[in-house]
């Protein structure tokens, strides 16, 4: 059908809707007319009643289009104003300015309206590009200071060295400060770019099933010299156990741990490693007598940079991405991990799901 006929039909349409409105007003007229004729007791001719009614329904009609038209016209106008602010909101989130909070419109109440939950969406998304932008801001703020750190150590030193009238001892320690310090920065940029990595798309995930306790006794094994120079006991109790997970992610995961338990365990302290099974699940535990952790850093433990207690464990290196790290590869496993800390040491649970189709989660 071409759009000639399609026209003719709207208009055809349109007729038989303003003679179906007019026959109703007329019908309404026709009615209020004669119940006033009856009540005033009137009895006119039946042409001049035909007249009045005639009359009547074209007034009621003109009146009632009017009333709507003005209604529409209030409408649009309150329409027009609730889109202009929804428009200048998202400019203003456009242009980084995330402290908008738009109004619902009057009338609408409903929290099933659209217009409602479109102004909720907004304001939520604004909050939430808020919340981003902040963490942005601090992580941007984090990583140029953990970078100043080194960079001036470095360059203080390495200063220091240009004096040909230091001593021998004291150049092999300067630069010893500056390779341990370039060691540092390079740590950082590398657990930096796993992050990244890890958080990416393109990564790899790879599943094997492999001996969980295995893995854990090499990785003790591979620490071994940092636990024996401080004459920490370590105990194991680790009975045979199948994981189906990626081997080399997790490696990451318990060398960050085992790790962190020696470098906050005093001199002939104690670690224990614990591996409990069942139908369910299968939970690594490990223990430390070390510094506790105060339940306000605990809610901080896993955010990039954070190092907890840091007037305490400022002669402790580090660049507080490690548990930032072990978080996300067990959440890509769907894993978890819990905390427990008081004055004797820090306990940490990862809780791995048995039986399970493990695919890999988006962060």
């Amino acid at each position: 059908m071409n759009q000639k006929w399609k026209m003719r039909f709207m208009r055809i349409g349109m007729l038989f809707l303003m003679i179906i409105l007019l026959s109703i007003f007329w019908s309404a007229a026709y009615f209020i007319l004669n119940y006033l004729y009856d009540k005033w007791d009137m009895n006119l001719h039946v042409w001049l009643q035909q007249i009045m009614t005639s009359i009547g329904g074209l007034v009621l009609f003109f009146v009632t289009m009017y009333i709507v038209s003005r209604f529409n016209k209030k409408m649009g106008q309150r329409h027009e104003q609730f889109f202009q602010s929804i428009t200048d909101a998202i400019q203003q989130i456009a242009t980084g300015d995330f402290t908008i909070k738009l109004e619902k419109m009057d009338g609408h109440d409903n929290p099933n309206n659209p217009y409602n939950q479109l102004v909720d969406h907004i304001n939520q998304m604004a909050k939430d590009l808020g919340q981003v932008e902040e963490m942005r801001k601090e992580f941007i703020s984090n990583v140029s200071h953990e970078i100043q750190s080194p960079l001036t150590s470095i360059s203080g030193f390495a200063r220091a060295l240009k004096n040909n009238n230091l001593s021998k001892t004291k150049r092999n320690h300067y630069l010893t400060i500056i390779e341990t310090e370039s060691k540092r920065l390079s740590n950082i940029s590398d657990n930096l770019l796993k992050l990244t990595y890890l958080e990416s798309e393109n990564h790899d995930f790879t599943l094997n099933t492999y001996r969980l306790d295995q893995q854990l006794q090499h990785t003790v094994l591979a620490c071994e010299p940092q636990w024996q120079k401080k004459q920490i006991d370590m105990k194991l109790d680790m009975p045979p156990t199948w994981l189906t997970a990626d081997e080399e992610l997790l490696n990451q995961v318990w060398f960050n741990l085992i790790n962190n338990a020696i470098k906050f365990t005093e001199e002939a302290g104690e670690i224990s490693l614990k591996l409990v099974e069942n139908e369910a699940n299968v939970t690594v535990i490990i223990a430390d007598t070390g510094i506790g952790i105060s339940e306000e850093e605990k809610m901080h433990l896993f955010e990039r940079f954070y190092k907890a207690d840091k007037a305490r464990i400022r002669h402790k290196s580090g660049s507080g991405l490690g548990l930032s790290i072990v978080k996300t590869i067990l959440t890509l496993h769907d894993a978890s991990i819990r905390v427990e800390s008081d004055e004797s040491g820090t306990t940490f649970y990862i809780t791995f799901l048995q039986q399970r189709d493990i695919k890999r989660s988006q962060i």
